[in-house]
């Protein structure tokens, strides 16, 4: 692949997978391990660019970019950090929409290493099960700190939730600033990117119409 197609993949925001691509030995390393062999290899990216890592301000910069890969902005890598998403029975007998907006979105996408923000709109309809409201904020922090495309992101967060709910009847908007298009690029710094992903009753367009409403009614106060 040529360094013209490398460039477009990027550009045009292409993901293969669903799923967030991984060596089949990802893990085999502890976190230390990795954050060693990151520091050595950031340090010689750094040598590369023509700085001096004698410099007291740039000798710790390694390490400090290779812990905060590991252990910060890419902790949603490794599946022992998912967290608990503990359901209840829905006794009160619930059957209409749950919402939780505006929750934040800190990512990174994964073409240019650089951060993904904005909030993400979630509803569910529930059926037997119920899931407290902070475990959703949990389930988008846990898929975001990751290399991420929005449109997979997107996918994830529903997916998760229509298995650990037991049902298809949940909708995720997505709204978000990509640095790799302010600060680079085209360099627009006021575009934003929405993706919105939906299954079961949200498929009828009165249904999202209700959710896409209340959403409107919030946002605007």
């Amino acid at each position: 692949m040529n360094k013209e197609q490398l460039e477009l993949i990027g550009d045009n925001h292409i993901s293969t997978n669903v799923d967030t691509p991984l060596l089949k030995n990802a893990f085999e390393k502890t976190d230390l391990e990795k954050i060693e062999s990151i520091q050595n290899y950031f340090g010689k990216i750094m040598e590369e660019l023509g700085l001096d890592l004698t410099d007291d301000s740039l000798s710790g910069t390694p390490y400090r970019v290779a812990k905060m890969y590991v252990k910060e902005l890419f902790y949603g890598l490794n599946p022992s950090n998912k967290p608990k998403l503990s359901t209840f029975e829905n006794k009160y007998g619930y059957k209409k929409m749950l919402i939780e907006q505006n929750i934040t979105i800190d990512s990174s996408c994964e073409h240019h290493f650089l951060p993904i923000t904005g909030h993400a709109h979630i509803a569910y309809i529930p059926k037997d099960k119920v899931i407290g409201l902070s475990k959703i904020n949990r389930l988008v922090d846990y898929y975001s700190h990751r290399p991420q495309v929005q449109e997979r992101l997107c996918l994830q967060i529903l997916k998760d939730l229509q298995e650990t709910l037991d049902t298809e009847d949940v909708i995720i908007v997505i709204n978000a600033k990509h640095l790799c298009v302010s600060s680079r690029g085209i360099k627009d710094k006021n575009s934003f990117t929405t993706t919105i992903e939906y299954g079961g009753v949200f498929k009828k367009s009165e249904c999202r119409n209700d959710f896409f409403g209340s959403l409107k009614s919030k946002l605007d106060k």
